[in-house]
């Protein structure tokens, strides 16, 4: 039986209302965080060490990449956290309609981006 139905491969094309990206987003966070962990683990373990490795780690963390690596592991980890308690509320059984689902999933992502910027204030100022 050959199914006669559309296939759309262009991604590009498909418009994701914005619960749908909340939720990719919140997955995506979830495993970038994974490998963030790695510099921050990395980190603690080597200050730890001696002396010398401390002041190392110390005068890393005051570089610029070092920053863009931190802000953006604090950035995931605000979205990480945002996005959780927004679908720890669903599953208590509120905002799963379709007009309360897309205004938190906006919310969600508006107030990542207030904390991230502000998380950027933080650390660079």
């Amino acid at each position: 039986m050959k199914k006669q139905r559309p296939v759309n491969l262009d991604l590009s094309t498909i418009s994701f209302p914005a619960p749908a990206i909340a939720s990719i987003l919140h997955r995506v966070s979830g495993v970038a965080m994974f490998f963030a962990l790695i510099f921050v683990i990395w980190a603690w373990a080597y200050s730890l060490q001696d002396q010398q490795s401390f002041d190392y780690v110390k005068e890393l963390m005051t570089s610029h990449f070092a920053k863009i690596i931190a802000w953006g592991s604090i950035s995931l980890l605000t979205y990480h956290i945002v996005g959780g308690i927004r679908h720890m509320v669903m599953d208590l059984g509120h905002w799963e309609e379709l007009q309360s689902g897309n205004l938190s999933a906006k919310l969600s992502i508006a107030l990542w981006a207030v904390l991230s910027v502000l998380a950027g204030v933080w650390l660079w100022f």
